[in-house]
């Protein structure tokens, strides 16, 4: 299976998909960090994240096939949301509640 069938496996099978960088009990950077916390202050606690520090294939191919360059990527529903700033201003205006609700 290639890394895009991966990912297009992952985000269609969970409801909350996160790539990040680490764990969300051990985050290893500020913005994975950022992103576990807002989904928990909305009453996540099921997420689904894929460490991109321990897959090469799944971290370069992320970035192809959301065609976006960072990480982290919140997916849900299927749907591509955004990284870590596009998660903040959704959770600051409530977009991001909604959306999982």
């Amino acid at each position: 299976m290639s890394a895009h069938d991966t990912i297009d496996q992952q985000v269609k099978t969970h409801p909350v998909v996160l790539y990040m960088k680490g764990s969300p009990d051990f985050p290893q950077c500020g913005f994975s960090a950022n992103a576990v916390k807002i989904l928990k202050s909305c009453g996540v606690n099921d997420i689904f994240a894929v460490d991109v520090l321990q897959d090469a294939e799944i971290r370069q191919g992320i970035k192809e096939y959301s065609k976006w360059p960072t990480v982290p990527q919140l997916y849900i529903k299927g749907e591509f949301v955004g990284g870590s700033d596009i998660m903040t201003e959704m959770y600051q205006n409530g977009e991001l509640k909604t959306m999982l609700a």
